[in-house]
């Protein structure tokens, strides 16, 4: 299982902030010592993620709160199957319901949509990345999903890794020029540049930065581009980006480019339809 981020107790404290403000003036209409049990149980099939932040959840409001878990995050979840028990108190379980679903179900979200697209790019030694093109305030979360299905992560912000796009290129005067000035102002970082042509691809490849992304290159030019660096000695790594659905992927990939970038892992999530199913009888 990938490592959980850092920033999961800020992100489930905002969370709940977000939904309590002042208090739950709802849950007052529970007895105090009212137990409840119940279940979690997923409507399709999925892959799970957001164990963690389900957790944390509940551990914030009530750690008499007990989850048994019946899948672990990344693995692969079949319609109607308990994804978990819940036990406790029955006031923190229905004040932690909502925010501990939300997470369980963007986050799963994410991970199915990513094992959907590796599975698509299998054999092609091609490996899937996302973007930053996430939630606000949730971006280590969604790349956790994403590598909970078995994708990987681009650069996390824009501190980690240079990007070199359009607007740098034209603000430097050249690829060539853009390139020399990342190297000289953030030594020992990687270095990438966007191209949009065979011409600025042949350009970039002279420079020699760490990775040159082909963005809304036909196949056919991925290919010529792919040859050239395969010339050269695979000098640099190839990043494929721009109008990749699941439909086209497999095609991208077997151009040989090394890495494909898929923007709607993290953006055109649709949510897990998963349910809580509680029984109050038992206390």
């Amino acid at each position: 299982m990938p490592e959980v981020p850092a920033d999961l107790c800020a992100q489930v404290d905002a969370a709940l902030r977000e939904d309590i403000g002042s208090g739950d003036v709802t849950a007052p209409l529970v007895p105090a010592a009212q137990q409840v049990r119940g279940a979690l149980i997923t409507r399709e099939n999925a892959v799970l993620c957001g164990r963690p932040w389900a957790n944390e959840t509940f551990r914030r409001l009530d750690e008499r709160v007990r989850l048994t878990w019946h899948a672990h995050d990344g693995d692969a979840l079949s319609a109607s199957q308990v994804v978990f028990d819940i036990a406790g108190p029955a006031r923190p379980v229905l004040t932690g319901e909502r925010t501990a679903l939300n997470f369980l179900q963007l986050l799963s979200a994410t991970a199915t949509a990513a094992r959907a697209f590796v599975d698509a790019v299998a054999g092609t030694g091609c490996r899937v990345l996302d973007t930053r093109k996430t939630l606000p305030g949730l971006r280590t979360a969604q790349k956790y999903a994403v590598r909970c299905g078995g994708g990987d992560n681009h650069r996390m912000g824009l501190y980690d890794r240079v990007l070199i796009k359009e607007n740098h290129i034209a603000a430097a005067g050249s690829i060539t020029q853009a390139i020399a000035a990342a190297r000289h102002s953030a030594p020992g970082i990687s270095v990438e540049v966007e191209v949009e042509t065979l011409a600025e691809f042949t350009e970039a490849l002279e420079a020699r930065p760490d990775i040159i992304m082909l963005d809304e290159f036909s196949h056919a030019d991925m290919k010529t581009a792919v040859a050239r660096n395969q010339a050269r000695g695979r000098q640099v790594l190839l990043e494929a980006s721009g109008s990749v659905s699941l439909q086209s992927v497999r095609a991208i990939a077997e151009t040989g480019v090394d890495f494909v970038s898929v923007g709607a892992l993290t953006k055109h999530v649709r949510a897990v339809d998963l349910s809580m199913r509680l029984d109050f009888s038992g206390g």
